[in-house]
């Protein structure tokens, strides 16, 4: 079965920003792919993983 992410997106915060990603739906799971490059794949990620790196971040627990 050959899946496309659909629904790209990116923070809003990111606006003035040019080192974003994009998430993509991609199935149950997450695509995360480079705003600079589009065209160069993505990352797939499944949804367990997804959440618990969400929660991660919210938790604070990455540098910037």
């Amino acid at each position: 079965m050959n899946v496309t992410p659909t629904n790209w997106r990116k923070s809003t915060r990111s606006h003035l920003v040019s080192n974003c990603i994009e998430v993509g739906k991609l199935g149950s799971s997450a695509a995360v792919r480079d705003t600079k490059d589009r065209d160069g794949g993505y990352v797939a990620i499944d949804a367990a993983r997804w959440s618990e790196f969400l929660l991660a971040v919210k938790a604070g627990r990455f540098s910037r």
